[in-house]
């Protein structure tokens, strides 16, 4: 864990997830961003720990990076909706498992779906509907206890990034979508780490290839529990 560097700290999220090296000279680290921290929420802390370290990228990232018989891009290549959507899974899932036992923290999962449902908002509405700027943080406040520092900093990220806040979602959804598609297939035979390691074990992918790679495990599991 280590603070955003100065020369970001005022247009940066709230945290970030910053990779080690494929060496491992330098391990990953949880960058926090640190300034005007006594303006800022803190009841998202385990949310975003879920996010950007375990299960969420730390784990994902360093799993793809120690691949091996794949090319480079494989481990070292991002698609938005696969990486970002395993983030926002991850928040997900530290539910399904049964933390978030502080009502505090809970709110603050709670907090950060409506804050995801908000970007899809102002980020369609800014590119497409030619929102102003104002608009966007009016948007926020209207519908959220989001603190000041991390909206002013969201909204400039959404106008010079197109999309990249919808992928999240999009992402999520497929990662859940192809979840209830498994254990519906296979019911008690569902292994929801096997699941997991299907949707880590390849590096990044394209979420069209990534439904077909569940889809080919799902079958395989058939074949598997049905053979003599």
């Amino acid at each position: 864990m280590a603070a955003v560097p100065d020369y970001l700290e005022k247009t940066s999220a709230p945290a970030y997830y910053e990779p080690g090296t494929p060496d491992g000279s330098r391990p990953g680290r949880l960058r926090i961003d640190t300034w005007n921290a006594a303006e800022r929420n803190l009841y998202a802390v385990e949310d975003i720990a879920y996010h950007e370290g375990l299960p969420g990228h730390h784990l994902q990232i360093s799993i793809a990076q120690e691949l091996e018989g794949v090319p480079s891009f494989r481990k070292y290549g991002r698609y938005t909706a696969y990486t970002e959507g395993w983030g926002l899974y991850s928040e997900r899932l530290g539910k399904d498992v049964g933390f978030y036992q502080d009502p505090y923290s809970d709110y603050g999962r709670l907090e950060g779906d409506i804050w995801r449902a908000i970007r899809l908002v102002v980020d369609t509405g800014v590119h497409a509907q030619h929102w102003t700027r104002q608009q966007m943080v009016d948007y926020f406040h209207e519908h959220s206890a989001i603190d000041e520092t991390s909206i002013q900093a969201e909204v400039d990220r959404y106008i010079a990034w197109p999309s990249q806040a919808a992928a999240y979602k999009i992402g999520q959804l497929k990662i859940l979508e192809l979840r209830a598609r498994a254990k519906t297939a296979l019911g008690d035979k569902f292994d929801l780490r096997a699941f997991h390691d299907q949707i880590l074990d390849s590096g990044a992918l394209p979420l069209d290839v990534l439904s077909d790679r569940i889809d080919a495990w799902i079958a395989a599991q058939k074949t598997a529990t049905t053979r003599p």
